[in-house]
Protein backbone atom coordinates (compact mmCIF):
# COMPACT_ATOMS: atom_id res chain seq x y z
CA UNK A 1 0.00 0.00 0.00
CA UNK A 2 1.45 3.38 -1.07
CA UNK A 3 1.50 5.70 1.98
CA UNK A 4 1.18 9.15 2.06
CA UNK A 5 4.32 11.49 1.58
CA UNK A 6 6.13 12.29 5.26
CA UNK A 7 4.85 12.28 8.75
CA UNK A 8 1.99 14.73 8.84
CA UNK A 9 1.88 14.34 12.37
CA UNK A 10 5.27 15.31 12.84
CA UNK A 11 4.44 18.44 10.29
CA UNK A 12 1.55 19.48 12.04
CA UNK A 13 2.71 19.39 15.16
CA UNK A 14 4.21 23.00 16.06
CA UNK A 15 0.76 24.46 14.69
CA UNK A 16 -1.43 22.83 17.33
CA UNK A 17 -1.46 25.01 19.71
CA UNK A 18 -2.41 27.57 17.84
CA UNK A 19 -6.15 28.78 17.82
CA UNK A 20 -8.14 28.76 14.29
CA UNK A 21 -7.61 32.38 13.32
CA UNK A 22 -3.90 31.75 13.63
CA UNK A 23 -4.25 28.24 11.42
CA UNK A 24 -6.66 29.28 8.90
CA UNK A 25 -3.49 32.09 8.04
CA UNK A 26 -0.45 30.09 8.92
CA UNK A 27 -1.46 26.64 9.36
CA UNK A 28 1.12 24.30 7.19
CA UNK A 29 2.91 27.13 5.62
CA UNK A 30 6.26 28.73 6.04
CA UNK A 31 7.91 31.58 4.48
CA UNK A 32 9.80 30.26 1.14
CA UNK A 33 13.35 29.27 2.16
CA UNK A 34 14.47 30.15 -0.72
CA UNK A 35 13.31 33.57 -1.59
CA UNK A 36 11.77 34.66 2.21
CA UNK A 37 8.52 35.20 0.12
CA UNK A 38 5.37 35.56 2.78
CA UNK A 39 2.74 33.63 0.67
CA UNK A 40 3.92 30.37 -0.51
CA UNK A 41 4.93 29.78 -4.30
CA UNK A 42 2.99 28.17 -6.74
CA UNK A 43 4.75 24.95 -7.70
CA UNK A 44 3.47 25.09 -10.88
CA UNK A 45 5.37 21.97 -12.16
CA UNK A 46 3.77 18.74 -13.34
CA UNK A 47 7.71 16.35 -12.55
CA UNK A 48 10.46 16.94 -10.02
CA UNK A 49 13.88 16.29 -10.51
CA UNK A 50 15.54 13.33 -9.33
CA UNK A 51 19.25 12.87 -7.80
CA UNK A 52 19.99 9.45 -9.11
CA UNK A 53 17.47 7.11 -10.83
CA UNK A 54 14.69 6.43 -7.97
CA UNK A 55 15.73 9.25 -5.62
CA UNK A 56 13.71 12.57 -5.36
CA UNK A 57 15.39 15.76 -4.15
CA UNK A 58 12.99 16.83 -1.81
CA UNK A 59 10.63 13.89 -1.54
CA UNK A 60 8.03 15.02 -4.47
CA UNK A 61 8.42 12.99 -7.77
CA UNK A 62 5.32 13.48 -9.92
CA UNK A 63 2.44 15.91 -9.81
CA UNK A 64 -0.40 13.91 -9.19
CA UNK A 65 0.96 11.70 -6.69
CA UNK A 66 2.45 14.91 -4.51
CA UNK A 67 2.76 18.27 -5.02
CA UNK A 68 4.22 20.90 -2.53
CA UNK A 69 1.21 23.17 -2.99
CA UNK A 70 -1.66 20.99 -2.80
CA UNK A 71 0.17 19.47 0.16
CA UNK A 72 -0.04 22.96 2.09
CA UNK A 73 -3.35 23.42 1.64
CA UNK A 74 -3.76 19.50 2.66
CA UNK A 75 -2.37 20.07 6.07
CA UNK A 76 -3.67 23.38 6.34
CA UNK A 77 -7.33 21.80 5.93
CA UNK A 78 -6.37 18.79 8.37
CA UNK A 79 -5.39 21.61 10.84
CA UNK A 80 -8.97 23.22 10.82
CA UNK A 81 -10.92 20.27 10.81
CA UNK A 82 -8.96 18.79 13.90
CA UNK A 83 -7.60 15.98 11.80
CA UNK A 84 -4.12 15.08 10.53
CA UNK A 85 -4.45 13.85 7.17
CA UNK A 86 -5.65 15.72 3.94
CA UNK A 87 -6.39 14.98 0.59
CA UNK A 88 -7.51 17.69 -2.08
CA UNK A 89 -9.23 16.78 -4.56
CA UNK A 90 -10.66 18.30 -8.06
CA UNK A 91 -14.01 18.88 -6.89
CA UNK A 92 -17.01 17.91 -4.04
CA UNK A 93 -17.94 14.47 -6.27
CA UNK A 94 -14.59 13.52 -6.86
CA UNK A 95 -13.99 13.24 -2.63
CA UNK A 96 -17.02 11.62 -2.77
CA UNK A 97 -16.31 8.87 -4.99
CA UNK A 98 -12.92 8.43 -3.46
CA UNK A 99 -14.92 7.52 -0.12
CA UNK A 100 -16.42 4.18 -1.85
CA UNK A 101 -12.81 3.25 -2.79
CA UNK A 102 -12.88 2.10 0.45
CA UNK A 103 -16.10 -0.44 0.26
CA UNK A 104 -16.99 -3.17 -2.67
CA UNK A 105 -20.49 -3.95 -4.12
CA UNK A 106 -22.72 -5.86 -2.18
CA UNK A 107 -21.74 -3.11 0.92
CA UNK A 108 -24.74 -1.22 2.59
CA UNK A 109 -24.74 2.86 2.52
CA UNK A 110 -27.40 4.25 5.09
CA UNK A 111 -28.04 7.81 3.89
CA UNK A 112 -29.61 10.20 5.61
CA UNK A 113 -32.92 10.98 3.26
CA UNK A 114 -32.23 14.73 2.18
CA UNK A 115 -28.99 14.98 0.88
CA UNK A 116 -27.23 17.21 -2.31
CA UNK A 117 -28.92 15.92 -5.07
CA UNK A 118 -25.44 15.38 -6.74
CA UNK A 119 -24.88 12.64 -3.98
CA UNK A 120 -28.33 11.49 -4.31
CA UNK A 121 -27.38 10.77 -8.12
CA UNK A 122 -24.13 9.36 -7.41
CA UNK A 123 -25.59 6.79 -5.03
CA UNK A 124 -28.76 5.50 -6.74
CA UNK A 125 -27.56 6.05 -10.27
CA UNK A 126 -24.16 4.54 -10.02
CA UNK A 127 -23.30 2.96 -7.08
CA UNK A 128 -26.59 0.94 -6.65
CA UNK A 129 -26.17 -0.20 -10.56
CA UNK A 130 -22.54 -0.96 -9.32
CA UNK A 131 -24.20 -3.53 -6.66
CA UNK A 132 -23.92 -1.57 -3.36
CA UNK A 133 -26.94 -1.52 -1.06
CA UNK A 134 -28.36 1.88 -0.48
CA UNK A 135 -30.63 3.18 2.77
CA UNK A 136 -31.56 6.43 2.67
CA UNK A 137 -33.35 6.65 6.67
CA UNK A 138 -34.46 10.00 7.88
CA UNK A 139 -31.20 10.26 10.44
CA UNK A 140 -32.59 13.30 11.97
CA UNK A 141 -35.44 11.23 13.66
CA UNK A 142 -33.31 9.99 16.46
CA UNK A 143 -35.38 6.94 16.94
CA UNK A 144 -34.63 5.49 13.87
CA UNK A 145 -30.52 5.71 14.38
CA UNK A 146 -30.18 2.18 16.06
CA UNK A 147 -32.39 0.19 13.91
CA UNK A 148 -30.95 1.91 10.39
CA UNK A 149 -27.88 0.81 11.41
CA UNK A 150 -26.96 -2.82 11.68
CA UNK A 151 -24.15 -5.52 11.65
CA UNK A 152 -24.43 -5.08 7.36
CA UNK A 153 -23.83 -1.45 7.33
CA UNK A 154 -20.49 -0.33 6.10
CA UNK A 155 -20.90 3.35 5.64
CA UNK A 156 -22.76 6.04 7.14
CA UNK A 157 -23.43 8.95 5.25
CA UNK A 158 -24.18 12.06 6.60
CA UNK A 159 -25.13 15.72 5.84
CA UNK A 160 -26.15 18.06 9.02
CA UNK A 161 -27.67 20.46 8.38
CA UNK A 162 -28.77 19.09 5.52
CA UNK A 163 -29.41 20.09 2.19
CA UNK A 164 -31.59 21.89 1.49
CA UNK A 165 -34.31 21.26 4.28
CA UNK A 166 -31.26 22.22 6.17
CA UNK A 167 -32.72 19.20 9.31
CA UNK A 168 -29.55 18.37 12.25
CA UNK A 169 -28.50 15.03 12.60
CA UNK A 170 -26.48 13.88 15.55
CA UNK A 171 -23.26 13.56 14.62
CA UNK A 172 -21.95 11.59 18.04
CA UNK A 173 -24.88 9.20 18.14
CA UNK A 174 -24.69 8.22 14.65
CA UNK A 175 -20.72 7.57 15.49
CA UNK A 176 -21.20 5.63 18.29
CA UNK A 177 -23.60 3.70 16.55
CA UNK A 178 -21.46 2.97 13.55
CA UNK A 179 -18.88 2.26 15.53
CA UNK A 180 -20.70 -0.54 17.95
CA UNK A 181 -21.31 -2.33 14.29
CA UNK A 182 -17.61 -1.73 12.64
CA UNK A 183 -19.00 0.48 10.22
CA UNK A 184 -17.32 4.40 8.92
CA UNK A 185 -18.95 7.78 9.22
CA UNK A 186 -18.89 10.26 6.65
CA UNK A 187 -20.17 13.57 7.71
CA UNK A 188 -19.89 16.34 4.68
CA UNK A 189 -19.53 19.26 6.42
CA UNK A 190 -19.80 21.48 3.68
CA UNK A 191 -22.53 23.83 4.68
CA UNK A 192 -20.89 24.50 8.38
CA UNK A 193 -17.25 24.63 7.58
CA UNK A 194 -14.75 23.60 10.33
CA UNK A 195 -15.32 27.48 11.55
CA UNK A 196 -18.65 26.16 12.89
CA UNK A 197 -18.91 22.52 12.97
CA UNK A 198 -15.96 19.81 13.94
CA UNK A 199 -17.59 16.50 12.98
CA UNK A 200 -13.93 14.23 13.99
CA UNK A 201 -14.51 15.80 17.47
CA UNK A 202 -17.85 14.32 17.61
CA UNK A 203 -16.52 10.51 16.23
CA UNK A 204 -16.29 11.23 12.64
CA UNK A 205 -14.14 8.83 10.66
CA UNK A 206 -13.84 11.28 7.96
CA UNK A 207 -15.10 14.77 6.83
CA UNK A 208 -16.09 15.63 3.80
CA UNK A 209 -15.79 19.05 1.95
CA UNK A 210 -16.90 20.71 -1.63
CA UNK A 211 -14.19 23.56 -1.16
CA UNK A 212 -16.02 25.08 -4.06
CA UNK A 213 -18.68 26.34 -1.55
CA UNK A 214 -17.61 28.08 1.97
CA UNK A 215 -13.99 27.19 2.28
CA UNK A 216 -12.75 28.95 -0.78
CA UNK A 217 -16.03 30.97 -0.72
CA UNK A 218 -15.47 33.61 -3.62
CA UNK A 219 -17.31 31.38 -6.49
CA UNK A 220 -14.14 30.91 -8.73
CA UNK A 221 -12.69 27.47 -7.79
CA UNK A 222 -14.21 24.00 -7.98
CA UNK A 223 -12.35 21.43 -5.36
CA UNK A 224 -12.87 18.80 -2.94
CA UNK A 225 -11.23 17.30 0.24
CA UNK A 226 -11.20 14.45 2.96
CA UNK A 227 -10.18 15.01 6.08
CA UNK A 228 -9.47 12.39 8.79
CA UNK A 229 -7.28 11.20 11.83
CA UNK A 230 -7.17 7.76 10.65
CA UNK A 231 -4.03 6.46 9.72
CA UNK A 232 -4.97 3.44 7.82
CA UNK A 233 -7.96 5.57 6.10
CA UNK A 234 -5.73 7.93 4.91
CA UNK A 235 -3.32 5.44 3.60
CA UNK A 236 -5.84 3.84 1.23
CA UNK A 237 -7.62 7.06 0.38
CA UNK A 238 -4.35 8.32 -0.65
CA UNK A 239 -3.66 5.16 -2.96
CA UNK A 240 -6.98 5.77 -4.65
CA UNK A 241 -6.55 8.77 -5.42
CA UNK A 242 -2.89 8.51 -6.56
CA UNK A 243 -4.35 5.78 -8.36
CA UNK A 244 -7.20 7.57 -10.00
CA UNK A 245 -5.84 10.93 -10.59
CA UNK A 246 -8.48 13.35 -9.56
CA UNK A 247 -6.71 15.33 -7.65
CA UNK A 248 -6.40 19.52 -7.05
CA UNK A 249 -3.91 21.55 -9.32
CA UNK A 250 -1.70 23.63 -7.64
CA UNK A 251 -2.93 27.03 -9.14
CA UNK A 252 -6.82 26.17 -7.78
CA UNK A 253 -4.84 24.75 -4.17
CA UNK A 254 -2.73 28.08 -4.18
CA UNK A 255 -6.33 29.78 -4.48
CA UNK A 256 -8.04 27.89 -1.97
CA UNK A 257 -5.14 28.30 0.28
CA UNK A 258 -5.52 32.29 -0.22
CA UNK A 259 -9.47 31.68 0.31
CA UNK A 260 -9.37 29.68 3.76
CA UNK A 261 -7.32 33.23 5.27
CA UNK A 262 -10.41 34.92 5.77
CA UNK A 263 -12.67 31.90 6.65
CA UNK A 264 -13.14 32.98 10.26
CA UNK A 265 -14.12 36.36 8.99
CA UNK A 266 -16.03 35.14 6.18
CA UNK A 267 -17.86 32.68 8.63
CA UNK A 268 -18.45 34.70 11.05
CA UNK A 269 -20.22 37.43 8.88
CA UNK A 270 -22.25 34.77 6.70
CA UNK A 271 -23.74 33.20 10.06
CA UNK A 272 -24.74 36.83 11.48
CA UNK A 273 -26.37 37.95 8.13
CA UNK A 274 -27.99 34.60 7.37
CA UNK A 275 -29.39 34.76 11.47
CA UNK A 276 -30.66 38.69 10.76
CA UNK A 277 -32.57 37.54 7.58
CA UNK A 278 -34.05 34.64 8.88
CA UNK A 279 -36.11 36.71 11.35
CA UNK A 280 -36.30 39.54 8.65
CA UNK A 281 -38.52 36.32 6.57
CA UNK A 282 -39.98 35.25 9.55
CA UNK A 283 -42.32 38.21 9.63
CA UNK A 284 -42.64 38.92 6.19
CA UNK A 285 -46.58 38.40 5.09
CA UNK A 286 -45.35 36.53 1.91
CA UNK A 287 -43.41 34.05 3.33
CA UNK A 288 -45.21 30.72 5.05
CA UNK A 289 -42.41 29.75 6.79
CA UNK A 290 -38.34 30.06 7.40
CA UNK A 291 -35.99 27.33 8.23
CA UNK A 292 -32.74 28.06 9.89
CA UNK A 293 -31.05 26.37 12.47
CA UNK A 294 -30.38 29.89 14.40
CA UNK A 295 -34.58 30.48 14.68
CA UNK A 296 -35.82 28.94 18.12
CA UNK A 297 -38.59 27.80 15.29
CA UNK A 298 -36.31 25.08 13.76
CA UNK A 299 -36.92 21.22 15.61
CA UNK A 300 -33.91 21.18 16.59
CA UNK A 301 -32.37 23.92 17.82
CA UNK A 302 -31.33 22.61 20.74
CA UNK A 303 -29.10 20.50 19.35
CA UNK A 304 -27.69 22.96 16.55
CA UNK A 305 -26.62 24.49 19.75
CA UNK A 306 -24.84 21.53 20.94
CA UNK A 307 -22.79 20.42 17.83
CA UNK A 308 -22.37 23.55 16.26
CA UNK A 309 -20.79 27.00 17.50
CA UNK A 310 -22.65 28.92 15.37
CA UNK A 311 -26.02 28.62 12.55
CA UNK A 312 -24.22 28.90 9.22
CA UNK A 313 -25.28 31.32 6.13
CA UNK A 314 -27.49 28.82 4.97
CA UNK A 315 -31.50 29.28 5.13
CA UNK A 316 -34.81 27.88 3.32
CA UNK A 317 -38.51 29.30 3.12
CA UNK A 318 -41.78 28.62 1.64
CA UNK A 319 -43.47 31.10 -0.47
CA UNK A 320 -47.61 30.59 -0.71
CA UNK A 321 -48.34 30.07 -4.50
CA UNK A 322 -46.15 26.98 -5.80
CA UNK A 323 -44.47 27.33 -8.85
CA UNK A 324 -45.72 30.14 -10.29
CA UNK A 325 -45.23 32.20 -7.79
CA UNK A 326 -41.35 30.89 -7.10
CA UNK A 327 -40.91 31.32 -10.45
CA UNK A 328 -42.13 34.91 -10.73
CA UNK A 329 -39.97 35.50 -7.29
CA UNK A 330 -36.93 34.08 -8.65
CA UNK A 331 -37.05 36.27 -11.60
CA UNK A 332 -37.36 39.55 -10.35
CA UNK A 333 -34.85 39.38 -7.38
CA UNK A 334 -31.85 41.80 -8.55
CA UNK A 335 -29.12 41.84 -5.98
CA UNK A 336 -29.42 37.95 -5.62
CA UNK A 337 -28.08 35.74 -8.54
CA UNK A 338 -30.30 33.20 -9.68
CA UNK A 339 -27.93 30.21 -9.69
CA UNK A 340 -26.45 26.81 -8.19
CA UNK A 341 -24.07 26.48 -5.25
CA UNK A 342 -23.43 28.37 -2.46
CA UNK A 343 -21.14 29.74 0.25
CA UNK A 344 -19.61 32.25 -1.72
CA UNK A 345 -19.58 36.40 -1.05
CA UNK A 346 -22.52 36.82 -3.25
CA UNK A 347 -25.88 36.14 -2.13
CA UNK A 348 -27.19 33.39 -4.30
CA UNK A 349 -31.07 32.21 -4.77
CA UNK A 350 -31.97 28.73 -6.15
CA UNK A 351 -35.10 26.32 -6.38
CA UNK A 352 -33.83 22.64 -5.03
CA UNK A 353 -36.74 21.28 -6.99
CA UNK A 354 -35.88 22.45 -10.62
CA UNK A 355 -32.56 22.93 -10.01
CA UNK A 356 -29.88 21.19 -7.32
CA UNK A 357 -31.99 18.62 -6.63
CA UNK A 358 -33.83 18.05 -10.07
CA UNK A 359 -32.30 14.45 -10.14
CA UNK A 360 -34.34 13.57 -6.84
CA UNK A 361 -37.49 11.70 -8.42
CA UNK A 362 -40.72 14.48 -7.64
CA UNK A 363 -42.26 12.02 -5.12
CA UNK A 364 -39.13 11.76 -2.87
CA UNK A 365 -38.68 15.35 -3.02
CA UNK A 366 -42.04 16.15 -2.29
CA UNK A 367 -41.80 13.57 0.84
CA UNK A 368 -39.50 15.40 2.33
CA UNK A 369 -40.98 18.69 1.91
CA UNK A 370 -39.10 19.91 -1.22
CA UNK A 371 -42.21 21.68 -2.66
CA UNK A 372 -42.44 23.57 -5.78
CA UNK A 373 -42.48 27.20 -3.09
CA UNK A 374 -39.63 25.98 -1.50
CA UNK A 375 -36.63 28.39 -2.00
CA UNK A 376 -33.11 27.81 -0.64
CA UNK A 377 -30.73 30.98 0.08
CA UNK A 378 -26.98 31.73 0.45
CA UNK A 379 -26.68 34.70 2.19
CA UNK A 380 -23.67 36.45 1.20
CA UNK A 381 -21.87 39.53 2.69
CA UNK A 382 -23.34 42.74 1.00
CA UNK A 383 -25.13 45.30 3.13
CA UNK A 384 -28.01 43.96 5.18
CA UNK A 385 -30.61 46.41 4.13
CA UNK A 386 -29.90 46.09 0.75
CA UNK A 387 -30.71 42.31 0.68
CA UNK A 388 -34.17 42.96 2.54
CA UNK A 389 -35.27 45.42 0.06
CA UNK A 390 -34.49 43.19 -3.04
CA UNK A 391 -36.18 40.44 -1.08
CA UNK A 392 -38.88 42.39 -0.33
CA UNK A 393 -39.60 44.06 -4.05
CA UNK A 394 -39.32 40.33 -5.43
CA UNK A 395 -41.47 38.99 -2.93
CA UNK A 396 -44.31 41.61 -3.66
Amino acid sequence: MMKMYGDPKKRLESFRKLGFASNAIHGGQHPDPVTGAVMPPIFQTSTFAQSEAGKTIGGFEYSRSHNPTRRMLEDNLALLESGTYGLAMASGMAAATLVMSLFDPGDEIVCCDDVYGGTYRYLTAILQRQGFKIKFVDLSDESLIESAITNETKLVWVETPTNPLLKLIPIKKVSDRARSVGALTLVDNTFMSPYYQKPLSLGADIVLHSMTKYINGHSDVVGGCLVTEREDIADKLYFAMNTTGAVLAPFDSWLVMRAIKTLPLRMKAHGEQAMALAKYLDNHSKVSKVIYPGLESHPQHALAKEQMSGFGGMLSFYIDGGLNEAQKFLSSVKLFTLAESLGGVESLVEHPAIMTHASVPKEIREKNGIADGFIRVSVGLEDFDDLCADLDQALS
